[in-house]
């Protein structure tokens, strides 16, 4: 049975930082590419950062290129996300997520898995 459980969320004054962590199991994880997807209120879903099986290839969305750093350690089986310099806007639950492919879709079903998401709130 596959399993994705994010971890890390909470609440953060602009300017700080969090890092979330998504538990693998069920699945081959070093085999897959990995995602983080977030949804604000009262919007769609935004694809973040993605990272290759073997860690060493990366893509993410301008809106936080920077400040959010995506890694993994296939050891643990373990998705990390490392967000600094928080701003209001990035306010959302976040998704870990995971398919076989490279794929930028805002649409959860288009994953082959997915989490159910910890929130992050920023705010002062």
């Amino acid at each position: 049975q596959v399993q994705l459980v994010e971890s890390g969320g909470g609440l953060v004054q602009p300017g700080g930082s969090l890092r979330l962590s998504c538990a693998a199991s069920g699945f081959t994880f070093s085999s897959y590419w990995m995602y983080w997807v977030r949804q604000a209120p009262g919007k769609g879903l935004e694809w973040v950062s993605a990272i290759n099986p073997s860690g060493n290839g990366i893509r993410t969305t301008d809106s936080v290129k920077g400040r959010f750093t995506i890694s993994r350690d296939n050891a643990k089986n373990t998705l990390y996300l490392q967000m600094n310099s928080l701003k209001p806007e990035d306010t959302a639950l976040y998704y870990c997520a995971t398919d076989t492919r490279l794929i930028y879709s805002t649409t959860l079903r288009d994953y082959d898995y997915c989490g159910q998401g910890t929130q992050v709130t920023v705010s002062s």
